[in-house]
């Protein structure tokens, strides 16, 4: 099959053959539809987070079950999937108490000493990324790391619910619960931001605030259910937040993944608030809160994936898009041949678009 491969951070991803192994006892081998170029890819291919080499990249997907393995319960062959990276394996303290999306379960993965998931044609073992690698024709997964959907629903947008729409809905409607009248603001306006501000909508949020320094993000919040848009870039952006807001909002969003952007979000806030931070801040970087300010009773937290369901909640998420509440037409800037991969992350690098969505016959 065909894989976007990178062989070095820094260096462009390289269309080449992969071979997959078969299916495991528990493995689902999924033909892939489409997958989103998130920024998160664009974190490790500049090497900003480490991950071993070589690694073909892409988290965030949706296909077609191929083949299945011995074992597998929840999905068949024929079946339309979502895929989601923070696979789980059903039995651990997390995975018991809710929390699925943190588990961190050695069982979900191969032993050290089987054969790879992903090789290259001369042997070379090809190193998983996050438990998916969606920059390729196929995919070979746990089963625990996809779920089935409607297959009214179109694949092209249903690839988007396997990272941003899942990360930035889930941090409206379970790690802040936000309730009809609260006030949200939102820094940054990607596929995340977009979708946190669409789930702020549907939630019943009174005041939708969009921060983002790019004026075409701004106005596509603005589409997606955003009151007001708020340059980044202004000086002022804080303060601008606690005017329209009388005192600051109940939630903040941080969908961007720097340091000044988090202690944004922590400023913004009214006595009491909660900030819910979704970006990666690389290693080595930090958060300052002040901390006198902790006396207001405000709450900082993260989050991983929205704090997802995944079986759960993806096929409500699907539901939505097919009554008319969940927009996902208008977070899609673009569809791509898989050979125009780096493109897209050079698009991510400049910030000037949504999302690119790699499309696979």
């Amino acid at each position: 099959m065909e894989a976007a491969i990178l062989r070095e951070p820094g260096k462009p991803l390289e269309i080449t053959e992969v071979k997959l192994s078969a299916p495991g006892p528990r493995e689902v081998l999924v033909r892939t539809a489409a997958a989103g170029v998130c920024r998160s890819d664009l974190h490790f291919a500049d090497g900003a987070w480490p991950h071993p080499m070589p690694t073909v990249l892409g988290h965030e997907a949706a296909g077609v079950v191929e083949a299945v393995g011995s074992d597998v319960m929840h999905v068949k062959p024929g079946d339309h999937v979502i895929t989601f990276f923070t696979v789980f394996c059903g039995t651990c303290e997390f995975c018991v108490s809710g929390r699925p999306s943190l588990c961190v379960d050695p069982s979900t993965k191969r032993g050290k000493h089987a054969e790879p998931r992903l090789s290259l044609p001369d042997g070379t073992p090809v190193n998983q990324f996050i438990n998916l690698s969606a920059f390729a024709e196929q995919m070979l997964i746990h089963e625990n790391a996809c779920v089935a959907i409607d297959k009214a629903m179109p694949l092209d947008r249903a690839a988007l619910l396997g990272c941003a729409v899942i990360t930035g809905a889930g941090a409206i409607f379970h790690d802040s619960k936000v309730q009809p009248g609260d006030t949200v603001a939102v820094i940054g306006a990607g596929g995340i931001g977009l979708s946190a501000i669409n789930a702020a909508k549907i939630a019943g949020a009174g005041t939708i605030i969009a921060i983002d320094p790019v004026p075409e993000k701004r106005a596509l919040a603005l589409k997606m259910g955003a009151t007001h848009a708020l340059d980044a870039g202004d000086a002022d952006v804080a303060k601008q937040v606690l005017k329209l807001t009388g005192g600051g909002a109940h939630y903040a969003i941080e969908a961007v993944g720097r340091s000044n952007t988090a202690e944004l979000a922590w400023n913004i806030l009214r006595r009491g608030g909660t900030a819910t931070i979704l970006g990666m801040i690389a290693p080595g970087n930090t958060v300052n809160i002040p901390g006198h300010t902790f006396l207001s009773g405000k709450k900082l937290q993260g989050s991983s994936l929205g704090s997802t369901r995944f079986p759960i909640d993806m096929p409500r998420l699907v539901k939505m898009y097919l009554d008319g509440l969940l927009d996902l037409d208008t977070m899609v800037a673009e569809r791509i041949r898989l050979e125009d991969v780096n493109d897209a992350l050079e698009k991510l690098r400049k910030g000037d678009t949504a999302r690119s969505v790699i499309l696979f016959e």
